[in-house]
C-alpha cells in the first residue's frame, strides 16, 4: 500500500515524556493490583494508536494549514499535523515526513482536551 516503504513511529521529548510517565503509573497500579484505571486505559489508547499509524500513517484526521499553531511549525519544521482522538478525550498529534526508504510518524504532543483546545486556540 505504501510501496514497500518502512513506516516508523517515533515520538518528541515532550510525548515520550507522557509515555513514559503513564508507563509508571501503570506499572505501580499493577503492582497494586488495580485492574482497570484511567491511565491504563489511557496508555492502551496510545498503544493502539501507535500500532495504527505504523499500518496506515494517514489514520488520523488532518488538521487544516491555516489551523497548525506557529509552534509546530517552527519547533518540528512542519506543514502537516495530523491528529487521533484517543481514550479520555485526550489527543495525539503527529506530522508525516519520509524519503524514499520510509515514513516517519512524528508523534509531537500527546495531551488532554483542555490543553489541545489551547494549544490550537480553540476557546469555549
Amino acid at each position: 500500500m505504501f510501496e514497500n516503504k518502512e513506516i516508523k513511529v517515533i515520538l518528541s521529548n515532550e510525548a515520550d515524556d507522557v509515555y513514559k510517565e503513564l508507563n509508571q503509573i501503570v506499572g505501580k497500579e499493577k503492582k497494586n493490583n488495580v485492574e482497570s484505571s484511567f491511565h491504563q486505559s489511557l496508555l492502551r489508547s496510545i498503544n493502539r494508536a501507535v500500532d495504527l499509524l505504523k499500518e496506515n500513517p494517514f489514520a488520523g484526521n488532518q488538521i487544516p494549514k491555516r489551523q497548525i499553531p506557529e509552534k509546530y511549525i517552527v519547533t518540528y519544521d512542519t506543514e502537516n499535523i495530523w491528529r487521533i482522538e484517543i481514550a479520555n478525550r485526550w489527543r495525539l498529534i503527529y506530522t508525516i515526513t519520509g524519503n524514499q526508504l520510509e515514513i516517519i510518524n512524528f508523534i509531537v504532543d500527546i495531551f488532554d482536551h483542555k490543553k489541545y483546545d489551547k494549544v490550537f486556540g480553540y476557546k469555549h
